[in-house]
């Protein structure tokens, strides 16, 4: 009985040191350094320059397959469509008829993120997401990409729909190169506290 009072304390203390031990885990873990979520949001980069030999294996592509449908859409319409372009001599003819996309011709593969404008008709708003996604996993994986638009661009859908055969109700919204980058590449600061507003303007 005597050892009782002993032991709540022993109790309590035990209690609230791993209570501090697991807050002091949580908020290490909402840092950039010990977040990978975080850490890939925070660096990726725009890559316009890629390792030519270095192929993308099928077990990657898929993984970025899988996080671009992984994003959220409208209702749960999923509209996107996904092309996947590993033939060298489409992308260097991409590369050359695209404004935005000559470095098609450096990478092993591209994906295409189309939109199904039958399904739903703010197609590109779920794509863009599936296409945010495919840019940080490939961040993730040591890839590299880079967003090059098409839609709403008619005349680059043309050149796309041209090489791809897409069907007329199935609309490209962006080309992205994939592959390794060559040489050491920088992510942008892009956060700017001016564009923060709490509550009102």
């Amino acid at each position: 009985m005597k050892n009782k009072p002993h032991t709540l304390i022993a109790a309590t203390f035990l209690a609230a040191t791993l209570f501090c031990s697991c807050s002091n885990t949580g908020k290490q873990e909402a840092t950039t350094e010990n977040n990978p979520v975080l850490s890939a949001i925070a660096g990726r980069k725009s890559v316009r320059s890629f390792i030519k030999e270095k192929p993308v294996s099928r077990e990657d592509t898929e993984k970025l397959l899988r996080a671009g449908m992984a994003a959220p859409s409208g209702r749960d319409l999923r509209p996107w469509e996904m092309i996947v372009i590993n033939d060298r001599a489409t992308l260097d003819k991409m590369a050359e008829e695209l404004p935005t996309a000559p470095m098609l011709a450096e990478v092993p593969m591209a994906i295409v993120v189309c939109g199904d404008s039958i399904r739903s008709f703010y197609w590109y708003l779920d794509c863009a997401a599936a296409t945010q996604n495919i840019l940080l996993a490939a961040e993730s994986m040591g890839l590299a990409s880079v967003w090059t638009a098409a839609y709403p661009y008619q005349d680059r859908m043309d050149i796309i729909i041209k090489h791809t055969g897409l069907p007329s109700h199935i609309l490209p919204l962006a080309v992205l190169p994939i592959g390794y980058p060559k040489g050491p590449q920088q992510a942008k600061e892009k956060y700017d506290a001016a564009k923060v507003h709490y509550g009102k303007w």
